[in-house]
């Protein structure tokens, strides 16, 4: 069987479309002119009319209104300002990323702060953390010891941390324990 590598699309930003011109259907529409003045209610071949003779189009702004809203504008610069605010949002956003850090069931003292100082360090960065101790062979067990040294290292943390938040708990989960950390 074949698998499929192709990058899915579903992260990219939907297109907000506006109705223009001949795509408005109604027979009456709101119409306010390129200067934001209420021009009242008219027939919607008049007001497209009216755009034209001024070398605008008619833009359906408020569709659901009662008569639908409609504006005189450059459609093209309506587009841009869309697509630029919606960069805007798109820069603004903070990613938050899962780090992750593997534990061995016989991990000794240094190694162990070494590994805290690195949760630290990922959650002071505003990241997530992944906690997880793989149990292998004969080590399956005593998983009450695992379970025990996962629940240190948290308190451990928990201690050394300020606004510790426990996502998801201490839990076993095939091969051994995990757990996921954040802070506030």
């Amino acid at each position: 069987m074949r698998y499929s590598r192709k990058r899915t699309t579903k992260h990219q930003q939907i297109e907000i479309t506006y109705k223009t011109n001949e795509q408005i259907k109604v027979p009456e529409v709101r119409v306010i002119d390129e200067n934001s003045e209420m021009l009242g209610v008219m027939d919607t071949k008049e007001a497209i009319a009216l755009a034209t003779s001024k070398d605008l189009m008619l833009v359906e702004v408020s569709p659901k209104a009662d008569p639908p809203v409609t504006k005189i504008m450059d459609y093209g610069k309506l587009q841009y300002q869309k697509h630029k605010q919606a960069a805007k949002q798109k820069a603004q956003q903070k990613k938050a990323e899962t780090k992750g850090i593997k534990l061995s069931f016989k991990i000794g003292k240094n190694d162990m702060n070494i590994r805290k100082k690195q949760a630290e360090k990922f959650l002071k960065e505003g990241n997530k953390v992944k906690i997880e101790l793989n149990l292998r062979g004969r080590e399956k067990q005593h998983k009450n010891f695992a379970f025990g040294m996962m629940t240190d290292f948290l308190e451990e943390l928990k201690e050394e941390v300020e606004g510790l938040v426990i996502e998801e708990s201490v839990k076993y989960k095939g091969q051994g324990y995990s757990s996921v950390i954040s802070k506030k």
